[in-house]
């Protein structure tokens, strides 16, 4: 199963890139690498906002691993716009399902993708985490032939209200297994 991993934000609320934070000596952006990996996610698409980030976040990344770099069209857009272009690639539709991902989750495991693939069932668009409070969209198992045509309607609200309105699941994880960062706070 092939996956999308979204690194293509400015991290303003960050100040400084997230992908490239350690947690535990390893960059953000490799520990969600390895977590899909694991989980048989390859080939990764990422996609980044330039090509210098490409070179940057290849340094921290196994070279061993079948990635696939890819350059957001429109720089730092928004990951909805970043999932609608992937899912117009030939890469995602050839698909069943295809696993998101985004660089801030840091301590997200192969269990949580493997938990995602075996909960969809074949109605839904899309199975998305969540703690019980919070929902994770970015984190979610998509049905790309089916989301890409409710994905073409958005009216720009959030992703996370988007997915609850279209056909769905949602899979209860540990709260800090899904936990983002997005402030020095959040570490």
């Amino acid at each position: 199963m092939r996956s999308l991993l979204l690194a293509g934000g400015r991290s303003r609320r960050m100040g400084r890139d997230k992908a490239l934070i350690e947690i535990d000596g390893e960059a953000m952006i490799s520990r969600v690498v390895e977590a899909l990996v694991e989980a048989g996610r390859e080939p990764i698409r990422i996609a980044v906002a330039n090509p210098e980030k490409m070179e940057e976040y290849a340094t921290v990344i196994n070279p061993n691993y079948n990635i696939e770099w890819v350059l957001d069209s429109v720089q730092h857009a928004g990951p909805v716009d970043a999932i609608i272009e992937n899912l117009n690639d030939s890469f995602c539709l050839e698909e069943d399902t295809i696993q998101l991902a985004t660089v801030d989750v840091p301590w997200v495991t192969s269990e949580v993708f493997s938990s995602l693939e075996n909960s969809i069932s074949k109605k839904d668009e899309v199975i998305m985490p969540t703690d019980g409070e919070f929902l994770q969209p970015l984190l979610s198992l998509i049905r790309p032939k089916l989301l890409l045509n409710s994905l073409n309607n958005w009216d720009g609200k959030p992703l996370h209200k988007m997915f609850l309105e279209i056909p769905h699941s949602l899979l209860i994880v540990d709260n800090n297994l899904i936990k983002n960062i997005n402030t020095e706070n959040d570490l």
